[in-house]
């Protein structure tokens, strides 16, 4: 039987979920053997390992590692942990033990934990520039990943202890801090640590600091004018941003547009939405959903990246975003997946797994090579190579993957996301299993008392059919909800070879068959990929008159390797014939498009800038990759959106 679902839902862990197939688990073998550790020797290499255990400001060593970094090592931890959950591994598990034990070693007698720790008067003195609060939520998820890969309880005992500092610290009471972070990831570190031990302190902390944020007084004012007069340590660049940088500027629950950095704002809403899921705060999921709506409906780039301003990384205003300038840092593509999947599992709408599934494919791994050891910082929607040489461009857009950065906050952040991918694929509901993603491998979890192992056998997103297995030890009745992707139009649907009208079942982009499920049950679910013309909102000034190409859940762009320089000059028919083709040796396997596109003629412009007149056009084939997978091979041009004829 078929039904419609309206329900919240729990993720599966992601310990009970196993990858195998052609897309994802070739990546996530290299995140393994190659990315993680690489990042760990740049870490050792560059001290942050042993910035725990300074001395503040020691002139006997020199000048300490760049706090900027302060996180980056909990990141890792997290994202190596998160791996051998799911894959045993001596080496990468020693190496996991000594970064510990190399933090653990820098914990104050009072619980305090920090890069470079700083003298006790200045502690929580500089919220707005220094991440105290931000390094240690890393700690916090880290500690969480590694108590549930491992059984391991020695960097959670640590956190605890920094935790309950923090609520000693942090509130109204007499002699407290009425503060919060400059940069927002405690809160939701907070309810992990929470529903890791049960300690309510924990989640009534993180609902105060998403609460006190922004509150007049302006606690970042006050606190800003003690810097100055007291001479407490800074570094000078809250002089130069205004509080909507750090979502500070009014009370979250009265904000209607994301504004400001964008890493910080969805590390925010995300914890917002954790807290909406503890407490049952319906005016603040009612905030979360007002906020996601500004994000995706009007400031999201087609590839599902955020943040379209290199000046502060940030959002900016409806509608605004540019290509070739455009930021969209890997941190905060990653960070809307984080957002998507929590308000997914507070309200099972489709919405949010479609744009968790567009980033995911699009906007985030375009943030990693496929050799796992090169990354982009800014994930541009337009390459011109000259444009990164002059001017404050150079400093963010690029167009060859770099092997590190000064901030290196996304590296980490990329290789824990793919090593904790399989928690974000299936969820339960109290009657059954939702399947968000379509990724080949199996999961297990419990329908009532009885154990369920489910299959998918699918080329996806390469290919349009995903085959669903179903093995209950012994038969048993239970819901198996099926995302229907918003993308996808004249899906079909086949259970023990029987077709199933899904024509009056999909509700918020799932459909649920309810039904006592005996082992060996097969469901065969056809989504349709044909070759989709993309098109802008005409308040989208910078795309008019243009389309980008799509396939499924992949967006694809034109590189200059494959078509030529002055990609800008292309004019794509609106008639021409487009196929789509898979490549078993291009960029590690890859379904292309391929077309033809006119192109001017060069002919009789000679030395001229402009001349009246049309120029004569030309016939040329176009052959479009994977966005995720450009900056592969020789670096040159890009574009996505193709102007249109």
């Amino acid at each position: 039987m078929l039904t419609i679902c309206s329900r919240q839902l729990a993720p599966v862990p992601w310990t009970r979920v196993e990858i195998a197939d052609r897309f994802w688990q070739p990546r996530r073998e290299t995140n393994r053997t190659v990315t993680l550790p690489l990042e760990y020797e740049i870490n050792e290499k560059n001290g942050v390992l042993d910035a725990y255990v300074w001395d503040w400001w020691d002139p006997a060593k020199g000048n300490p590692p760049w706090r900027i970094w302060v996180g980056d090592i909990s990141k890792w931890i997290e994202a190596a942990c998160y791996s051998l959950g799911t894959r045993p591994d001596a080496e990468l598990a020693a190496l996991v033990d000594h970064a510990v034990e190399s933090m653990l070693k820098g914990q104050k007698e009072d619980g305090y934990l920090y890069s470079n720790p700083l003298p006790r008067e200045w502690r929580f003195a500089n919220l707005q520039e220094l991440h105290e609060l931000y390094d240690i939520g890393h700690g916090m998820e880290a500690a969480v990943a590694r108590l549930q890969a491992t059984g391991q309880r020695d960097m959670l005992d640590a956190m605890c202890r920094y935790a309950d500092l923090l609520d000693a610290t942090f509130g109204h009471g007499e002699g407290q801090i009425p503060g919060y972070d400059g940069h927002p990831e405690v809160e939701l570190a907070l309810v992990k640590l929470y529903r890791a031990t049960g300690e309510r302190r924990y989640l009534d902390l993180a609902k105060f600091f998403v609460d006190e944020r922004g509150r007049e007084p302006n606690y970042f004012k006050q606190e800003m004018e003690k810097i100055e007069r007291d001479g407490i340590f800074h570094m000078g660049w809250y002089k130069n941003w205004n509080y909507s940088y750090c979502q500070a500027h009014q009370p979250l629950r009265e904000q209607q547009e994301a504004f400001g950095h964008a890493v910080r704002a969805l590390y925010l809403y995300s914890g917002a939405a954790d807290v909406a899921a503890e407490t049952g705060d319906a005016e603040l999921l009612d905030t979360c959903r007002r906020l996601w709506r500004s994000v995706t409906h009007r400031r999201m780039y087609v590839t599902g990246g955020v943040g379209s301003s290199p000046h502060g990384e940030a959002f900016t205003f409806d509608y605004d975003l540019p290509n070739e300038t455009g930021y969209a840092e890997t941190c905060a593509n990653i960070a809307l997946v984080f957002f998507a999947h929590r308000m997914l599992q507070l309200e099972a709408d489709g919405e949010y797994a479609d744009v968790m599934e567009r980033a995911l494919y699009n906007g985030v791994m375009s943030g990693i090579g496929l050799d796992g050891k090169s990354f982009f910082y800014a994930n541009h929607l337009t390459a011109y190579p000259q444009s990164t040489l002059v001017g404050h461009a150079a400093d963010h857009v690029a167009v060859r993957r770099q092997g590190w950065f000064g901030c290196a906050c996304c590296p980490p952040n990329i290789a824990r996301l793919i090593s904790s991918l399989g928690g974000y694929i299936y969820s339960t509901a109290p009657d059954g299993l939702f399947i968000h993603l379509y990724v080949g491998g199996s999961v297990t979890f419990q329908a009532g008392d009885t154990s369920v192992k489910v299959t998918q056998r699918t080329d996806y997103p390469w290919d349009e059919k995903v085959v669903i297995t179903v093995q209950p030890e012994i038969p048993c009745e239970f819901t198996l909800g099926l995302r229907i992707p918003g993308w996808c139009r004249g899906a079909r649907l086949r259970l023990n070879g029987k077709s199933l009208s899904l024509k009056d079942f999909i509700d918020r982009g799932y459909t649920c068959i309810i039904r006592e499920w005996r082992p060996g049950d097969t469901v065969e679910l056809i989504l349709p990929m044909p070759i989709e013309r993309i098109e802008a909102n005409p308040r989208v000034r910078m795309n008019c008159g243009k389309v980008a190409l799509r396939r499924g859940p992949v967006v694809y762009c034109l590189e200059e390797i494959d078509n030529g320089k002055e990609l800008a000059d292309l004019m794509l028919p609106r008639d021409a014939e487009l196929t789509a083709e898979y490549r078993p040796r291009l960029l590690g396997g890859s379904v292309v498009i391929r077309g033809k596109a006119l192109r001017r003629s060069a002919v009789g412009w000679n030395d001229a800038l402009y001349r009246a007149g049309r120029s004569k056009v030309k016939e040329v084939d176009i052959l479009a990759v994977p966005y995720a997978r450009w900056a592969n091979r020789t670096p040159g041009e890009m574009i996505v959106w193709i102007r249109e004829r």
